[in-house]
């Protein structure tokens, strides 16, 4: 390959990592093994994983000892990643970070026969949260580690904001520190105008630029997974695509519910099997958090117990309404669901890692639903600080 044409390439790569911000760095930046010859990296659009990959490259710098591509690049109609991949490496390259990889045809085989090929070659990739590992073609099971980016925390986009954050804490370390913990916050801020901010617009980093229109943005960021991530990773044809879409926004106007999920299918004209696998599409597009008991998940085709936006934020965006008891549990379900275990229970709202049981509501919420029930809590909105087992339902969203 001619070096002019490359060229391109590396301009590209050299002025976006020169440009990154490294202020305000991710959670999952620190915790990636880099050492890893094989990275995989998967999120929802928007999350901030094009972000993460070019702070990486700044923070460590390797220069002109690594690359970062993007795979819907339109340089790549006319030629091969493997063509980069050669030249790359021949003229000194260490490090390899290609985005979406998802939109490149036979993409696991194609990662493989790097690795295989140049086996000292750092390569670090990220990809749809609807990416899945086809163990029939090309098993990248064995070489390579997993990460998952999630949205902002709460704690994050205070971060975002100008405000002094601590570390994250573990959940039983919030369970049992609370009090203390939030007074510290209240020390340095007024929450509550922080938390209502981050509920409307602050799940997706890119709220920064977009803090007019950004729900158009978003709508805009859901409807380009529906028709350009979704296809790129299942073989669905344009009229399925019509009814996911259709099956979204009549959730986004009835959540959370336990879902009559016959009355759903029919208004869709779709059967039972069908129907439950464009709910799996939603929840791993990361648009709809599917709450299910311990006896029930959607691997066995069995309808959720709730329906629920994945994030606050999409719930602002599809709504014409957004209801106050559906944001509390979403915010909730979306904070826990990234670092814990989260079930249906039986009582109560929500068990977490077969130990805490809680209920969501406002600070005039009760105990009365699960009283006599042993690591019973509440978590309670409009309320700075807490005490004993009431804790502020915002204090959920320093978990990471």
């Amino acid at each position: 390959m001619e070096e002019n044409t490359i060229e391109s390439l590396y301009k590209t790569s050299s002025r976006l990592a020169r440009l990154v911000n490294t202020k305000i760095r991710r959670y999952l930046l620190d915790k990636i093994n880099w050492s890893s010859h094989l990275i995989a990296i998967k999120g929802a659009r928007g999350v901030g994983k094009t972000t993460l990959m070019l702070q990486r490259i700044k923070e460590s710098a390797l220069q002109d000892a690594a690359l970062y591509i993007s795979l819907d690049n339109f340089w790549f109609t006319t030629h091969s990643l493997t063509e980069v991949v050669e030249y790359h490496y021949n003229h000194g390259g260490t490090h390899l970070f290609i985005d979406e990889v998802h939109k490149y045809p036979h993409w696991q085989t194609l990662i493989k026969n790097i690795t295989d090929e140049y086996p000292d070659l750092y390569v670090v990739y990220t990809g749809s949260s609807m990416l899945k590992i086809d163990y029939n073609e090309g098993d990248l099971s064995r070489r390579q580690v997993v990460y998952t980016l999630n949205g902002l925390s709460f704690r994050e986009f205070m971060q975002f904001e100008g405000v002094e954050v601590d570390a994250a804490v573990s959940l039983p370390e919030l369970l049992d520190r609370h009090q203390a913990i939030a007074v510290s916050y209240a020390d340095k801020v007024k929450i509550q105008p922080l938390f209502e901010k981050y509920l409307k617009c602050g799940y997706y980093p890119f709220y920064k630029r977009d803090a007019v229109g950004y729900d158009f943005r978003l709508q805009s960021v859901i409807r380009q997974i529906l028709n350009e991530d979704l296809p790129a990773v299942e073989e669905v044809t344009y009229p399925t695509i019509q009814k996911v879409e259709r099956m979204m926004m009549i959730l986004a106007e009835r959540v959370p519910q336990t879902p009559n999920m016959a009355e759903l299918f029919r208004q869709l004209e779709t059967n039972r099997e069908q129907g439950l696998r464009m709910l799996g599409f939603l929840e791993r597009a990361g648009i709809l958090n599917l709450l299910c008991s311990e006896s029930k998940n959607m691997k066995q085709l069995a309808k959720p117990d709730k329906i629920l936006p994945n994030n606050t934020n999409i719930m602002y965006a599809l709504s014409i309404v957004a209801d106050k008891g559906t944001l509390r549990e979403a915010f909730f379900f979306n904070q826990l669901s990234n670092v814990a275990n989260v079930v249906y229970p039986k009582r109560g709202d929500f068990y977490v890692d077969n130990m805490y049981l809680f209920e969501v509501g406002g600070k005039n919420k009760t105990f009365e639903q699960i009283k006599d029930v042993p690591n019973s809590y509440l978590a309670v909105d409009d309320t700075e600080v807490g005490h004993h087992n009431r804790i502020p339902l915002w204090t959920f969203g320093l978990l990471y």
